[in-house]
């Protein structure tokens, strides 16, 4: 009896917790759950109650029971690359790993050689991604004359004419560029942009400059990225204009980044789990076509439910889920600055990972990303 009534005060404190944020979770575009272990959750009037606990997610509109049980097999030790010496921009206000705007792509691979992967972006380009076991991590777009007009890092590979660096907070940032700009201009239309002060977006050297910021961590700069105004010009609305290659492009661009973040915050890598990335993306087409937003399909099935019902063995899962952000890494980014979403981004346990990405008629993407220890 004792751990039934421990069982229902929690899942009212839950309830609670739900009913205060849920509206306010969901308009933030973000949403996340995970559970320690894969095992009867259901089952919560047993004596293994006692080692449960009901994690209410930052960012989330739905909770979950979990059991905890025996850790996962060590994950596989990460080489400790050096990092490469970086001098200050020459041409331009900001260089990353060296690499500046208008630099060609001839130069960029004899610095760096090959990319390790090629995906398509919302700018009518790639992102060519560029690491060593997700050390050093950047993206580099390149325009139509292989010149560099976008760039975008993570990791300590920024460097600029004024000394700001992923070592910076926000107020730093503005101190030294002022006031961000608050919009953009496309055509007839003036999309609105830096309403939730996550990032500021700066127009620099004829580039639209963005500093993100982690809320985690006092504000401080934790990924730039630079785009051409002319590469800017080619996404001529908010969104990018839906196909499964830019699907495609945000899935893995959404893995990488994910890898990218767990190592510099000292966590093993995950592989990439192609099994699990269909249940990823029906939810997501299902979000998108049904036009709602939540763990919860709208048959009542849960994560866990999906990844079972497509034959998916697991002992540990989690979910994160974005919609609206125009690109991954503006979800990604917003993932990280949500608390559940960045436990389960960065959380030591989980070993694999698969992503899927569906579009609403209006280009709006629905993100889902599954975290799995088998």
């Amino acid at each position: 009896m004792r751990f039934i009534r421990r069982a229902i005060v929690l899942l009212l404190i839950a309830g609670l917790l739900y009913f205060i944020y849920a509206d306010d979770y969901r308009q933030a575009g973000l949403s996340g759950v995970w559970t320690e272990v894969k095992q009867d959750v259901h089952d919560i009037a047993t004596s293994k109650f006692v080692q449960t606990s009901i994690n209410y997610i930052g960012n989330s509109v739905d909770y979950i029971i979990g059991l905890f049980s025996d850790q996962p097999e060590e994950a596989e030790e990460i080489p400790n690359v050096p990092a490469p010496s970086l001098d200050e921009p020459t041409e331009q206000s900001f260089s990353i790993h060296n690499i500046e705007i208008n630099d060609s792509k001839q130069d960029v691979e004899a610095e760096l050689d090959k990319a390790d992967r090629v995906t398509a972006n919302e700018y009518h380009t790639e992102w060519h991604t560029y690491h060593d076991h997700y050390q050093n991590f950047l993206m580099i777009a390149y325009d139509d004359n292989n010149q560099v007009s976008g760039l975008y890092t993570n990791q300590d590979l920024l460097r600029s004419k004024e000394g700001i660096t992923l070592q910076d907070s926000k107020q730093e940032v503005r101190d030294t560029y002022g006031e961000p700009i608050d919009a953009i201009q496309k055509g007839l239309v003036r999309y609105q942009i830096n309403n939730d002060q996550e990032q500021d977006t700066f127009q620099l050297d004829g580039n639209y400059v963005t500093f993100f910021y982690d809320e985690h961590q006092d504000t401080q700069v934790a990924a730039v990225q630079i785009i051409s105004e002319e590469m800017e010009q080619q996404k001529e609305k908010f969104f990018g204009e839906p196909s499964e290659t830019l699907a495609e492009g945000f899935e893995y661009q959404l893995f990488d980044l994910t890898n990218a973040a767990r190592v510099k915050f000292d966590q093993p890598v995950l592989e990439w789990y192609e099994p699990a990335q269909p249940t990823a993306q029906h939810h997501s087409q299902d979000m998108a076509d049904q036009n709602y937003f939540s763990h919860n399909n709208l048959d009542g099935e849960t994560p866990f439910d999906r990844l079972e019902a497509d034959g998916i063995s697991f002992r540990m899962a989690g979910e994160n889920l974005a919609a609206g952000q125009p690109s991954s890494i503006y979800a990604h980014q917003g993932l990280m600055n949500s608390e559940g979403h960045r436990n389960n981004i960065l959380h030591s346990d989980f070993r694999q990972m698969a992503v899927g990405v569906a579009f609403r008629e209006d280009g709006q993407p629905f993100y889902t990303e599954a975290y799995l220890t088998q």
